[in-house]
């Protein structure tokens, strides 16, 4: 005959039981899949590192890796909007950014789609301008782009800077249009990612073809290959 008579636990597999079931529900909840910290990484990191970057809070590369630069830019964000200052990313601050666990993926699927566009022109500049270069003089040139979308004196987008009338030889003459090679997409991707080999210059032309009286007043910094690099 069916034993059924009810069985309990004892206390110890209870507890076991419970933290178990208390774990599931945690990580299943909206609120725990929605909080990141440092050394969280994927979509949702992107989502906040890209509201952070618009908003001028961050300026490292949107990754998807939460690292010290974005540790820090939380800590800004939370201090200039009145929330609880501990540097993660938890519901009230990913709601006062306007993120949601939901939303995450597809801001994240759109940055990507963004990053990826942004790339792909930055490479079409530096293969139009600076071919030919040394790598790092290729880098070079899309830091100079980086660097004016920081500035105030400059558009502050990627295409807002390279179709500045009058910016880049590459748009006037028609060369930003060509196909650009691996080498131009690395140059690209190095550069967004924080590598400056000018250290923050706004300006470069050659010596050897530049006729613009103006850029003869900047104050030359370095010199790569046939590039000198000014502020």
């Amino acid at each position: 005959m069916k034993d059924t008579r009810l069985r309990f636990c004892t206390p110890r597999r209870g507890i076991a039981v419970l933290l178990l079931v208390g774990t599931l529900m945690f990580a299943l909840s909206p609120s725990a899949q929605a909080t990141v910290y440092w050394g969280s990484r994927g979509a949702e990191v992107r989502s906040v590192q890209t509201k952070l970057k618009q908003w001028g809070y961050y300026d490292g590369a949107v990754d998807g890796v939460f690292g010290q630069g974005t540790y820090d830019a939380v800590v800004r964000f939370q201090r200039k909007n009145g929330l609880a200052v501990d540097g993660v990313a938890g519901p009230a601050t990913l709601a006062a950014m306007g993120i949601s666990s939901g939303s995450a993926v597809a801001a994240s699927t759109s940055s990507s789609s963004s990053y990826s566009s942004d790339v792909e022109l930055l490479a079409r500049l530096i293969y139009g301008e600076a071919r030919g270069e040394p790598y790092v003089g290729m880098v070079a040139v899309g830091a100079v782009v980086l660097n004016r979308v920081k500035s105030s004196q400059f558009p502050n987008t990627i295409a807002g800077v390279i179709y500045q009338s009058g910016a880049f030889d590459a748009v006037s003459d028609g060369q930003i249009n060509m196909t650009p090679n691996e080498q131009s997409r690395r140059a690209a991707r190095d550069a967004m990612n924080g590598w400056d080999p000018t250290g923050g210059c706004l300006y470069y032309y050659n010596p050897s073809t530049a006729t613009s009286s103006w850029i003869w007043s900047r104050e030359v910094r370095l010199t790569i290959g046939d590039h000198s690099f000014a502020v």
